[in-house]
C-alpha cells in the first residue's frame, strides 16, 4: 500500500473524532459557490463526493439541494448514517461514480479532492454532470501566520515525517485547468472559537496521525495538547481559516 493509499484509509478508524472536530463551513461559502455557478443550490441535484460524516452534505441539503453523498470508507459512511439517517450515502469513490450521464447538477468536494487521482475523477465528474452543471472543490485552510498555529505547524513538523497542510498539497485547481476547465475561484475568510481538547481531538483525526501506532500517537497528542494549554491556560481559543473555492462549469 503506497502512503497516499495508507494515508486516504487511515479516517475511517477515527470517523468519530473526525465528525466531532473538524470545522464546519460558514454559509458565505455557499453563496460564493452559487454565485460563481450561476444556480442556486435549492432544488439542484448534487453530488457531495468523498462526503466524509456528512458535514457539508448536511449543509448542502440546509441550502435545498438534493444531495447524495459519495463515501468509500465504510467507517465514515456508518457515521453519516447515524447522524444524518434521513441522507442517502452511496459507497463509492470520485474515480468510479455510480450514476447515470448527465445526471446532477453539481458535483461537490469538501476537503477531498486530493484524495482522487484527477485523470479518472475529473471526467468521471464531467460525465454524471448535466450541460448546465458545475464540479466544485473547496477546502479550509488554516492560518498558518497567525502565531500559535505557526508554533503548532513548527511542532508538527519536526515531530511527523509525514505532516502535511492543505497548502501544501492542493492541487485542484490546477488539475482542472489542465483538463481543460474554466476555472473560478473565491475565497472566504472566517474563524471559530475551540477549545484544546477540540484542537486534539481535530488533529487525531488528521491522517497523518490516524496513521501512527496508538503507542506513537499518544505522547504525541499529549505534548500538544500540553503545549497548548501552556499558551491558552484557559482552554480557549480561536482559529482562522481562509476557505478556498474553486467552481468549474461543465463546457
Amino acid at each position: 500500500m503506497s502512503d497516499l493509499q495508507a494515508h486516504a484509509s487511515s479516517f475511517g478508524a477515527v470517523a468519530a473524532e473526525y465528525n466531532a472536530a473538524r470545522p464546519s463551513y460558514p454559509d458565505a461559502l455557499f453563496d460564493e459557490l452559487e454565485r460563481l455557478s450561476g444556480r442556486p443550490l435549492n432544488g439542484a441535484d448534487v453530488l457531495d463526493v468523498g462526503a466524509g460524516t456528512g458535514i457539508a452534505t448536511r449543509l448542502l441539503a440546509g441550502r435545498g439541494a438534493r444531495v447524495v453523498a459519495v463515501e468509500p470508507s465504510e467507517g465514515m459512511a456508518a457515521v453519516f448514517r447515524e447522524v444524518s439517517p434521513d441522507l442517502p450515502v452511496v459507497r463509492a469513490s470520485g474515480d468510479e461514480l455510480p450514476f447515470h450521464d448527465a445526471s446532477v447538477d453539481f458535483v461537490t468536494y469538501a476537503q477531498a479532492f486530493h484524495w482522487t487521482d484527477p485523470d479518472r475523477s475529473v471526467p468521471e465528474a464531467l460525465r454524471v454532470l448535466r450541460p448546465s452543471g458545475s464540479l466544485a472543490l473547496w477546502w479550509n485552510v488554516k492560518d498558518y501566520e497567525v502565531p500559535w498555529l505557526a508554533a503548532h505547524q513548527e511542532r508538527m513538523s519536526a515531530t511527523l515525517p509525514g505532516y502535511h497542510y492543505y497548502g501544501g498539497v492542493i492541487a485542484g485547481p490546477e488539475k482542472l485547468t489542465e483538463a481543460g476547465l474554466e476555472v473560478r475561484a473565491a475565497s472566504v475568510r472566517w474563524e471559530r472559537r475551540v477549545t484544546v481538547d477540540q484542537v486534539i481531538t481535530d488533529l487525531t483525526s488528521r491522517s497523518y496521525v490516524a496513521v501512527l501506532d496508538p503507542e506513537r500517537r499518544a505522547p504525541i497528542l499529549a505534548a500538544e495538547r500540553e503545549a497548548l494549554l501552556a499558551e491558552f491556560p484557559d482552554g480557549q481559543l480561536v482559529e482562522p481559516y481562509r476557505l478556498d473555492l474553486y467552481v468549474a462549469p461543465k463546457p
